[in-house]
């Protein structure tokens, strides 16, 4: 009885679909976070009688054939990056990023990671990291006794101070770009790294090279849509049950089968 695995598939799947939406709806308020979808394809077919086959009788070419399909399997869980909507907090080191693009960050390992919660922070010694502590690249130092920080479109960060007419500049943020975002490997507290699917990063500064601006004084929001996630929560759970009626009216032919004498 075939249908008892290929239901347990489309059961497998379903749960898949539900896992992802979940993870959407946690973080609908996650700085800077992109809405996932579970993708899916066929399995294998079982050639009962292949399409184009000859008869032995008369040698006519069957049109169809028999195929029987085997279930589903997930193929990729992708991310949408389509951007969120940028909400003003005011805030000196509060970052959005309008286009394309990531910021780049230095891990405790050394290796780069890139982010585009732009929630910036300040450290004891006045360094310019995220909210889990991890500087931002290049390394930018606020002074003590800055009065306020300014940080225009293309990164450049500028400190006023009391006793100083123009600002002084303290650094430039760069960008990092890919020529496949898809490909990049999520890690958590909203960080990717780069893989062999994304490409190497292009750094560079903001607004060239097809890299979005920076906005000082705005995040950017999830772009998770909860009356889709909600709607794509329903159908998943529809699935989900007709896949149990299914190994249900399979385990119940396969008892009748029993009963025969």
């Amino acid at each position: 009885m075939r249908a008892l695995q290929i239901a347990a598939t489309g059961m497998s799947a379903q749960q898949t679909r539900v896992e992802v939406i979940s993870n959407n709806l946690a973080n609908m308020s996650t700085t800077g976070y992109n809405a996932r979808r579970a993708e899916f394809a066929d399995l294998t077919y079982q050639q009962a009688t292949r399409p184009g086959t000859v008869t032995a009788a008369d040698g006519t070419v069957i049109p169809a054939g028999v195929q029987l399909g085997l279930g589903v399997r997930p193929t990729a869980v992708s991310i949408n990056l389509q951007q969120g909507s940028p909400i003003q907090t005011g805030g000196d080191l509060d970052l959005a990023i309008d286009g394309n693009g990531y910021l780049e960050v230095t891990l405790p390992s050394g290796i780069s990671a890139y982010t585009r919660d732009g929630g910036l922070k300040r450290s004891p010694d006045g360094l310019v990291v995220t909210s889990d502590g991890y500087p931002v690249v290049p390394n930018i130092t606020i002074p003590d006794d800055a009065r306020s920080i300014s940080i225009n479109a293309a990164g450049e960060v500028y400190a006023d101070f009391n006793d100083e007419v123009e600002p002084e500049l303290l650094g430039q943020l760069t960008m990092a770009g890919f020529s496949n975002e898809k490909g990049l490997e999520a890690i958590g507290s909203n960080l990717f790294l780069e893989t062999a699917a994304s490409g190497t990063p292009q750094v560079t500064t903001p607004g060239v090279d097809g890299l979005g601006i920076l906005r000082q004084g705005y995040l950017e929001d999830s772009s998770v849509d909860p009356v889709r996630e909600i709607t794509e929560l329903i159908k998943a759970q529809r699935g989900y049950e007709l896949n149990a009626k299914v190994i249900t009216a399979a385990d119940q032919m396969l008892a009748a089968t029993t009963q025969v004498r």
